[in-house]
């Protein structure tokens, strides 16, 4: 009885994208910046890296830091005051191999001011708007502080997702949901640490609709050939857009993961395709669709499902 065409795209490894001992590693997260949050800590940030499980932060050459892979942001603390610190940051991926570093960010940290207990003010006329259906710009007026705001925090619904340096008044935060609402705060922190009370909050929704049709990828076709006396399913398909370039996909087989699909650095933006092994006998009908890892390091939705016949099309 000829094995499945499930169990040979996931523990075969058929076709050249499929994840497995002899895949690619997850390449170096990009987008690394570090920002002092007071004299004793460093806000780090970078961007999703397909492929990645969990990532690791490093201090020169210590890890510092150990983060899901749906987390981009890290506050890494206990730091000595007016000191220069390194930061990279390297992605793991599910078979626990672990990719290259990233480029180096920088940061030094102010100077303590002994026995200020005094918070900055809190930050006044926030506004916000959406920029498209993933992404928010928020903007503020400057908060007071007898010493110096050293950074401003960004809440989302009660939780820190961003930080910026406390000489800036905007930012874009990122990662978000299409069709789904929002509340945001802002706080400034000054080199001590102390913590100001948050802004007005801004509520808003993000345009789109949360079924998540925005995300998924769209003009699914599938077809079948015979090569080396044996079936493959073709897929085409157009990728989502979205605010970063998608380089994964996942594809589903009669209703059940089957491989993943990863693109690296020339991943397609306008039409992509792939081909898998689906077994030897022909006159068999499958299900297929896939679904994308968006930048954000989350699933996006699922495409239209296809149904193909080995030996036919359609």
């Amino acid at each position: 009885m000829l094995c499945s065409a499930l169990t040979l795209v996931a523990s075969c490894g058929w076709g050249a994208g499929a994840d497995g001992p002899e895949g690619r590693l997850p390449g170096a997260p990009a987008g690394v910046t570090a920002e002092a949050g007071s004299a004793t800590s460093v806000h780090v940030m970078w961007n999703a890296t397909a492929g990645a499980e969990r990532y690791e932060v490093y201090r020169g050459a210590t890890k510092v830091e150990e983060v899901p892979g749906s987390t981009r942001m890290v506050d890494v603390t206990r730091l000595r005051p007016s000191t220069t610190y390194v930061f990279t940051v390297r992605a793991r991926d599910a078979d626990g191999r672990l990719g290259p570093r990233s480029r180096e960010a920088r940061a030094t940290t102010p100077a303590v001011v002994a026995a200020d207990r005094s918070a900055p003010t809190r930050p006044g006329r926030v506004r916000g708007r959406a920029d498209g259906g993933r992404a928010v710009r928020l903007s503020w007026s400057a908060a007071r502080d007898d010493r110096g705001v050293v950074s401003y925090e960004i809440h989302q619904d009660g939780t820190k997702v961003h930080g910026v340096g406390g000489g800036r008044t905007a930012t874009v935060v990122t990662g978000l949901r299409p069709g789904t609402r929002y509340s945001f705060t802002v706080r400034a922190r000054d080199a001590a640490g102390n913590l100001s009370p948050a802004g007005t909050a801004v509520r808003l929704t993000t345009p789109g609709t949360g079924d998540g049709r925005a995300t998924a990828p769209t003009g699914l076709r599938a077809s079948s050939h015979r090569a080396d006396g044996a079936y493959h399913i073709d897929l085409t398909w157009t990728p989502p857009r979205t605010d970063g370039v998608v380089t994964e996909y996942q594809i589903h087989l009669d209703g059940r993961p089957a491989t993943s699909l990863v693109f690296g650095a020339a991943a397609p933006r306008d039409r992509a395709a792939y081909s898998f092994y689906a077994g030897r006998e022909a006159g068999v009908t499958h299900r297929v669709r896939l679904r994308a890892r968006l930048p954000d390091g989350t699933w996006g939705g699922f495409s239209a499902e296809r149904t193909v016949t080995t030996g036919g099309t359609r």
